[in-house]
């Protein structure tokens, strides 16, 4: 069954039964927060299967003229019914040791009244009963058929807890809440469906038979209950309800509701002289009702409470969701005559990711004059003008194509383009999934196998919606196709930021490359390592700026490339020593330096080595090999007091440099190549390779150890790149 139907399906459902679950779920909210009150007035008894029946009636008689019957609840409390000198009946909680009273049964507060009434049968009686049940049916085919999406976007079953791709706000939340709440959601939703089918009488019948026990003629008589055996060995937690007798007549019983059976006992001799189990119906009944109100469990209320706050925001984002989705749709329908256009981009979107960055690239083509037309990949057909295709797609689950794409790969097979046309595939996913742009993999793969495509750009992808990995394809794109494109970039949500104290206590002046030192000091106790980030705010303002932290001591030590109208760079190349300013530690753990790695190779260029010099200050084991790149040797030697130094104190850093002006003219990526059999032992031994510096250069990098490991039978380059022994942080 393809994505598209489960996803209609539950969209459909969840339209049908939207007003009804708003209703449900906000009442669902307020009588999960009944039991929680209920629960702190501190009347439950913690030790029930420890205090005999017998204790307890003996405490009631002593201290009561009249006891009419005794209940202990879900929640623990136990209540006794008792009748005062005036002759009036009183609910009350007793302490079941002492009988004494902890606080008299209050009437029900009216708002759980009415939450009730409405939740039940929306005041509509049977008919609104009937469609409480039907509600709660649909929401568990909604829930049903969200986890076969849920599972379809991770992967698979297996991979439901996997790591969430980052997306927008609703998106991303609408899967994660849904593997947080999907059990407590199907429970409120099957008990729900079995309560209404048990009001409309669906289920089997649940009366108790009772069947007399034959009583023995010589059986022990016992002057006080605390001697009856019966009494002594029934304890409070086998308890539901007692009624008691009426008098000391023989022939009057305690009348007794156990957890799985009703009896009847003789008051005197403890006997029981009539027994009826209850029915599986009715226990399970029972069951469902505690299940689904949370009745006597504090914790399963709080997660009843949340859970039924789940659905509200899961209507919210389902219908962000949508309008997004329609939104692009209606975008397309006004695209120009597709004939007409020499610039055809192809999206392949399941959440929409893929979808913004196409439109954009739209809008910066024509911005500058050019004919364009946007589609969707399952719309593919025979393009008369068309010089160039661009396709943006995702990867959905386990390597599958989005909705919107899926009919491509037959499409592709039966249209025959009038021209040869240039192509560029861009792959849009996440690292944290195996099938990392596979099917963008595979699109680029049966397009460049045609005759009638020539590849423009080698495939290209994109971890986590980057922007700037996409501002570098933009950059590529643009030097073929002989033209800049303006591309909006979009809105980022302004972080809030814990600032902190630092002190500079050393600042060097600018290198031949204008890169400068820069050691600041906090002034108070924070946490961070080499790898996180410092938030710098220069003259006070809300501009935030970035630099990678080597943590030296406990200073912070930051490389610095000065640009002539940099904000960031000018603020911090115009601090003096002894001046303060106020920063904040932004944590990077995914770029942490891994403690339990043997060895390590550290690639950067420029002044992307910051972080790896704290790294190999702070390394008292592990060997470490770093590659740099600068223009000249000269680049370097602001950093030759730490590289050096540990060089020749421990030999355990090798270092490989290399040099884009002077020399052979070599990047970085040139010395990778030249030490093959270093980054396969590093890989084959489960080290460590980070890489920090421009993203070009990671591009380039990884496309050599690409390379490398093509005729690598222990590990393929796929599972290297998403496997833990790559890090990165490029910009």
């Amino acid at each position: 069954m393809t994505i598209s139907i489960w996803r209609y399906s539950h969209l459909t459902l969840a339209l049908i039964s939207s007003l009804f679950l708003v209703v449900a779920s906000i009442t669902g909210v307020i009588l999960a927060i009944e039991p929680i009150s209920h629960q702190t007035k501190g009347y439950a008894v913690a030790n029930l299967e420890e205090v005999p029946l017998a204790t307890t009636i003996d405490a009631l008689k002593n201290t009561y003229d009249e006891v009419l019957g005794l209940e202990v609840e879900s929640s623990g409390f136990v209540k006794a019914s008792v009748l005062t000198m005036e002759m009036e009946t009183l609910d009350v909680y007793i302490d079941p040791v002492t009988a004494e009273q902890l606080g008299e049964v209050e009437e029900r507060p009216y708002i759980y009244t009415f939450a009730t009434n409405v939740h039940r049968s929306l005041f509509l009686k049977s008919i609104g009963r009937f469609f409480v049940g039907l509600i709660s049916l649909l929401l568990l085919i909604i829930v049903v058929t969200g986890l076969v999406l849920l599972a379809k976007r991770q992967g698979g079953f297996l991979k439901l807890f996997t790591k969430v791709q980052k997306d927008y706000f609703e998106l991303k939340y609408h899967v994660v809440l849904s593997r947080w709440f999907f059990i407590p959601i199907v429970i409120l939703a099957f008990t729900g469906v079995y309560l209404s089918a048990e009001k409309f009488n669906l289920l089997p019948e649940t009366t108790v038979d009772q069947v007399e026990v034959p009583v023995s003629i010589s059986a022990q008589k016992y002057e006080n209950i605390t001697d009856i055996p019966f009494f002594k060995e029934t304890t409070l937690a086998d308890i539901r309800q007692v009624e008691f007798p009426f008098s000391d007549d023989p022939e009057e019983y305690y009348l007794m509701a156990l957890q799985d059976r009703e009896v009847e006992v003789n008051q005197q001799t403890g006997e029981i002289v009539s027994r009826g189990d209850y029915p599986f119906v009715t226990l399970a009944s029972r069951l469902s009702l505690v299940l689904h109100t949370g009745e006597g469990n504090v914790i399963w209320s709080i997660i009843l409470l949340l859970a039924s706050a789940s659905i509200l925001f899961f209507m919210y984002s389902g219908f962000v969701m949508t309008v997004k989705r329609r939104k692009k749709a209606k975008g397309i329908a006004q695209m120009p005559n597709k004939d007409e256009c020499e610039y055809i981009i192809l999206v392949g979107s399941e959440s929409g990711t893929a979808f913004d960055f196409a439109q954009r690239f739209y809008n910066g083509l024509t911005q500058v004059g050019k004919k364009v037309y946007l589609t969707e990949l399952n719309k593919y057909t025979t393009y008369l003008k068309a010089k160039n295709i661009i396709v943006f797609t995702s990867t959905y689950g386990e390597g599958e194509p989005p909705t919107n794409a899926r009919k491509f790969p037959t499409k592709f097979l039966t249209v025959e383009q009038p021209n040869t046309i240039d192509f560029s595939v861009v792959g849009f996913g996440s690292l944290d999934y195996p099938d990392y742009c596979k099917y963008a993999i595979e699109v680029d793969r049966q397009i460049n196998a045609s005759k009638s495509f020539k590849r423009q750009l080698p495939l290209f992808k994109i971890n986590q919606a980057n922007f700037e990995s996409f501002e570098l394809w933009m950059t590529q794109f643009s030097n073929k196709v002989g033209f800049t494109i303006p591309v909006e970039r979009p809105l980022v949500k302004k972080k809030k930021y814990k600032k902190v104290e630092f002190e500079v206590v050393e600042r060097t002046e600018l290198n031949v490359d204008d890169t400068f030192l820069l050691r600041l000091r906090p002034q108070s106790s924070i946490e961070f390592v080499s790898g996180d980030l410092l938030a710098v705010f220069p003259n006070n303002d809300d501009l935030v700026r970035q630099y990678s932290i080597a943590r030296i001591g406990g200073d912070i030590l930051l490389s610095i490339k000065k640009h002539e109208l940099g904000r960031g760079s000018n603020f911090l190349f115009g601090l003096k020593v002894g001046q303060s300013i106020h920063a904040a530690i932004d944590r990077n753990e995914e770029f942490h330096f891994p403690k339990k790695a043997n060895n390590a190779v550290f690639i950067s260029n420029g002044t992307g080595i910051a972080p790896f010099l704290g790294m190999i200050s702070e390394n008292t084991s592990q060997n470490i090999s770093l590659f740099w790149g600068g223009r000249t040797a000269a680049s370097q030697v602001i950093y030759n007091d730490i590289l050096e130094n540990k060089v020749a104190r421990t030999g355990e850093l090798k270092l490989f440099t290399t040099y884009s002006r002077e020399g052979e003219g070599q990047y970085i990526q040139d010395a990778v190549a030249d030490e093959k059999e270093l980054i396969l032992k590093t890989i084959a031994q489960g080290g460590t390779i980070m890489l920090c510096g421009s993203l070009a250069m990671q591009h380039d990098v990884l496309d050599v150890i690409e390379k490398l490991l093509e005729d690598n039978d222990a590990i393929s380059f796929e599972a290297f790149e998403q496997g833990e022994q790559l890090k990165t942080d490029c910009y």
